[in-house]
């Protein structure tokens, strides 16, 4: 296989130099750049042409998500492979919807690291099995939700239609609005038409379902 081009940031030297060691022994593998800071990464990543970035959450200076934003921007071709001790559901969103591909802890064996940057080179999304439940809660709590329908209810319907969801009969609808009996049966009839139902029951059903007061 062609050798992948690694670019390392990091701040913690020793970790610099250990996954360097790694990378730069194995085979398919080739380090060109550690940093210990993401400052000006976009010429860092002009002059060093990386195919893969393992790029630390926790950097002096720029932080890595608003380093992988800014990369991204200039280099969408570069795939980002985030290292972290976190496991922080906010770290881990803000990081995918920077850029990111993946999202590792330091943790990880050397083996399932190399199996990672491999994977986040070919398009891959790798992450523990942990991150990646957390990351699915968070698109699923962000997730666009439905578009509520629009029924057209006048205002006062819908102030006819929250009394009834409340449980009054109509002629406690009609005291407390300070309007005539007649006028609530009338404004019932428009919403039976609108909500497309047939029964208070049906119409109490949608209200709630569909939150519609």
């Amino acid at each position: 296989m062609d050798t992948l081009r690694i670019a390392i940031f990091d701040d913690n030297s020793p970790l610099l130099d250990a996954l360097s060691l790694l990378l730069g022994g194995t085979p398919g593998y080739q380090v060109v750049g550690t940093y210990t800071r993401a400052d000006e990464i976009v010429l860092r990543l002009s002059a060093c042409k990386p195919d893969v970035v393992l790029m630390d959450i926790q950097m002096p200076g720029t932080d890595g998500i608003e380093a992988v934003r800014q990369a991204k921007a200039h280099f969408p071709q570069i795939q980002f492979l985030m290292q972290t001790i976190f496991e922080d559901e906010d770290r881990v969103f803000a990081a995918l919807c920077a850029g990111a591909g993946g999202y590792m802890l330091k943790n990880t064996p050397p083996t399932r690291l190399l199996e990672a940057i491999s994977e986040v080179a070919k398009g891959g999304a790798p992450m523990t099995p942990h991150i990646a439940r957390k990351a699915l809660e968070m698109f699923r709590r962000f997730a666009p939700q439905e578009q509520q329908a629009d029924y057209r209810l006048t205002t006062r319907e819908t102030e006819v239609l929250s009394l009834l969801v409340q449980g009054l009969p109509y002629k406690l609808i009609a005291d407390r609005m300070g309007i005539g009996y007649e006028t609530v049966r009338s404004h019932m009839k428009h919403i039976y038409e609108k909500l497309h139902v047939a029964s208070t029951t049906e119409a109490v059903a949608k209200a709630l379902r569909e939150k519609l007061v």
